[in-house]
């Protein structure tokens, strides 16, 4: 009869059908021999942001920021979890022991016909050695140690990825504060020009050779840069409390930068096939299909039967001193099989669900490869449109340095008018606020370039 039942059992099993590839419909991407973006000249990038910003404050800056930065912390302690679930899941592979003792005494008083009345006492003590181990016939145990190192290889390209994301961030933020500092200094060499140019109308009115109406302008001109003035204040206290907040520490309004660092160029941007093997992100979307795949492998060996066997060494005494011998008493050797037979098609729809998740999981990396090439061909592109337009703001600026200083000659002389000069004034600052942004940009793609590459710190 229990032959029979094993019978049963496994032709059951044998109409359920063998794990099938994973297979997703999306095609795989075609690289291109180099990036679309790479005209002449070609735009190189260093090996490490290090390299590319040769600045001991930054560099001092992004080495805090990776030993206090509590959400990178947060993402190593993860990593470590991770290694913890690996070595658990390897743990299914070999037996598990396990120690038990109990100690029971029981007390009966009877009375009967042919007995005397009396009091029973019964002691009792058991101590026994328990092993427990699955034959992992259709690699479901296995597939789940794939799994979980599968896990913790994309739980530390998340931690790379987490470590460069950082050190871009703190980059950026750095350069904002830089860029802040001198758009503050900006509006207030501004208010004093512009307090400047009412100080000369004034001496014209008083002279007669100036108008209320002039004064008032000059007036508005000054208000307005105040104005802009405590703006810019607050916005670089901002941009100060955002990179101290990334550094892990109070985000107080104290850090100070005001000077670009200079720029290094180096190795070339390199191939689009490159990318694949750089960017950390790509690697973590890799490896969570492969645990998606192996999860599949496990969602098919729960149609299967399983094969537990035990094993049990054990002791009983009346006296707990006999305990402490060598031998022992009782010991028993156990297999087991249990294979599901009807489950609402829920094992089944298990199936379909981990199999699901693994289509997502391809397509997850192909998005993840496209957005990382598109991110590179962006910051390449705009590379060189970056560094024309910080070479034409630039030379608008000086023309306009030019203009502003022949306008206020010319007022002085009486042959301009002093809306003219405001309106020259105007332009010679906003062109060099204008510089000082292209500048900031240029400075910010170079990181985004750096961090679209894989560059690591």
């Amino acid at each position: 009869m229990r032959f029979t039942c094993f019978l049963v059992i496994l032709l059951i099993s044998a109409c359920t059908s063998p794990p099938s590839a994973l297979a997703p419909s999306a095609a795989a991407l075609s690289l291109p021999a180099r990036y679309d973006a790479t005209q002449p000249p070609v735009p190189e990038i260093a090996s490490s942001l290090t390299r590319v910003f040769p600045s001991s404050e930054l560099n001092a800056l992004i080495s805090q920021a990776l030993k206090n930065n509590p959400d990178l912390i947060a993402s190593a302690a993860r990593l470590k979890e991770a290694g913890f679930t690996v070595t658990q899941s390897r743990a299914g592979l070999l037996p598990t022991l396990s120690a038990q003792g109990s100690a029971a005494r029981a007390q009966s008083n009877s009375a009967g016909a042919g007995f005397s009345a009396g009091t029973f006492v019964v002691e009792r003590y058991v101590a026994s050695l328990d092993a427990q181990w699955e034959v992992d016939v259709w690699g479901r145990i296995r597939a789940g140690v794939t799994a979980a190192t599968a896990d913790q290889s994309a739980i530390a390209a998340d931690y790379a990825a987490a470590r460069q994301s950082l050190a871009a961030q703190v980059a950026q933020a750095y350069f904002s504060l830089i860029s802040s500092t001198r758009l503050l200094k900006l509006s207030q060499r501004s208010l004093e020009s512009f307090q400047s140019t009412n100080s000369l109308v004034k001496r014209r009115f008083e002279n007669g050779l100036s108008t209320l109406s002039d004064l008032s302008l000059t007036k508005t001109d000054i208000e307005q840069t105040r104005a802009q003035l405590i703006a810019r204040k607050d916005a670089r206290d901002q941009a100060a409390r955002r990179l101290a907040a990334l550094l892990g520490s109070y985000p107080s309004a104290s850090l100070k930068a005001d000077s670009f660092p200079s720029l290094r160029r180096s190795l070339p941007a390199g191939l689009p096939s490159a990318l694949l093997r750089s960017r950390p992100d790509i690697d973590a979307a890799y490896q969570r299909i492969r645990a998606a795949d192996a999860r599949v492998t496990i969602s098919h060996a729960q149609l299967y039967p399983s094969f537990p066997l035990t094993a049990s060494l054990g002791r009983q005494s009346a006296t707990l001193e006999d305990l402490a011998r060598a031998q022992f008493d009782v010991w028993s050797l156990a297999g087991n099989i249990s294979a599901p037979i009807f489950a609402s098609g829920s094992l089944k729809a298990a199936v379909g669900a981990a199999n699901a998740r693994a289509e997502a999981a391809f397509a997850t990396y192909k998005s993840t490869v496209l957005n990382a090439l598109r991110e590179t061909e962006d910051a390449i592109g705009s590379q060189n449109y970056l560094a024309e337009q910080e070479s034409a703001a630039a030379a608008a600026l000086k023309a306009a340095k030019t203009a502003e200083d022949r306008a206020l000659r010319q007022y002085e002389s009486g042959l301009l008018d002093i809306l003219s000069v405001l309106e020259i004034q105007r332009r010679s600052f906003a062109t060099e606020e204008a510089l000082i942004t292209v500048r900031t940009a240029r400075y910010q793609n170079r990181v985004a370039l750096a961090a679209a590459l894989g560059k690591s710190y």
